[in-house]
């Protein structure tokens, strides 16, 4: 692995992408190999590769005093450089960049999407909703994780295309997950990014295994957390659904016409629900509840 990431690079799936990624940085090595084990390594000689991925130390005598990584793709640096330790937090932030900057054969989601029995279950949130940290969760009682970030969804037959990559926990989520079993594999912690501290669980090897089977949407989630708060489910209007969701779309506007009706399927065949929570202890048996009803 630490052969292929110095030299041509290591060229994993992200869901129906082939990416190369080039390192020196032994963070990113470390992670890689904690939470991209399960991951399918290709041969570049036989593959071809959409996107070049790079993140390294910069040059120059700062790179010294403050050791920083950068992270470049294409050759082009779409991010200032960070500290040296956030390397794999920023090499995670970059797959999402190149990806949701140049999916547009799909509508791009800010949403985390699950997979039970063929069908998905879409939840779209905005940062800080704990959208993350539910989607974890689901995955850890037996949901095929498709996506905790992006959900992307097929221009040609409306199914949620997956990207099974590791999961994105910020702060308190962080321990909150890692106390649903020893099972769970979370990887070093990037400490005071803009975000806070930030740590990625591994996805199950079922879901990396079944990135090239897509599923269709019937269940769309507005998912707030609030501590201490109480259960508070209700049945979303299709209209406010479809408004709701026209913001987390990371390409509506280039996608233009295209895009709209895109999400007016999206909406007229997932059903939409607004669920606010304090605990799993209440919103995971109501997911359940829910489901139940449309599958």
């Amino acid at each position: 692995m630490r052969a292929r990431l110095v030299g041509s690079g290591l060229v994993v799936p992200c869901g129906s992408f082939a990416v190369a990624i080039r390192s020196r940085l032994q963070a990113v090595h470390r992670g890689l190999g904690q939470l991209y084990a399960d991951f399918p390594v290709f041969d570049r000689s036989r593959t071809y590769v959409d996107f070049e991925v790079e993140i390294d130390a910069p040059f120059g005598l700062r790179s010294l005093v403050r050791p920083q990584a950068i992270l470049r793709c294409d050759g082009r640096a779409p991010f200032k450089p960070l500290p040296a330790s956030q390397a794999m937090a920023m090499l995670e932030w970059g797959l999402n960049w190149v990806i949701s900057s140049h999916s547009h054969d799909h509508l791009v989601l800010h949403a985390a999407a699950v997979e039970r029995s063929g069908r998905a279950l879409v939840l779209a949130a905005d940062p800080g909703s704990g959208k993350s940290t539910l989607c974890a969760a689901l995955v850890h009682r037996g949901w095929r994780l498709l996506s905790d970030e992006l959900a992307l969804v097929s221009l040609q037959d409306g199914r949620i295309r997956p990207i099974a990559r590791p999961i994105s926990l910020k702060n308190a989520s962080i321990g909150v997950v890692r106390a649903l079993g020893a099972d769970i594999v979370i990887g070093d912690v990037c400490r005071d990014t803009a975000k806070g501290d930030v740590a990625h669980m591994k996805p199950p090897s079922a879901s990396v295994q079944a990135m090239d089977r897509p599923a269709a949407p019937a269940m769309l989630v507005f998912p707030r957390y609030r501590a201490g708060g109480q259960l508070v489910s209700r049945a979303e209007g299709r209209g406010r659904a479809l408004i709701e969701l026209t913001r987390h779309a990371f390409n509506a506007s280039v996608l233009a016409g295209e895009g709209f009706e895109a999400l007016c399927d999206l909406v007229a065949s997932a059903r939409p629900h607004r669920i606010e929570y304090g605990s799993f202890d209440q919103v995971l048996p109501e997911i359940d509840r829910l489901w139940s009803r449309v599958a």
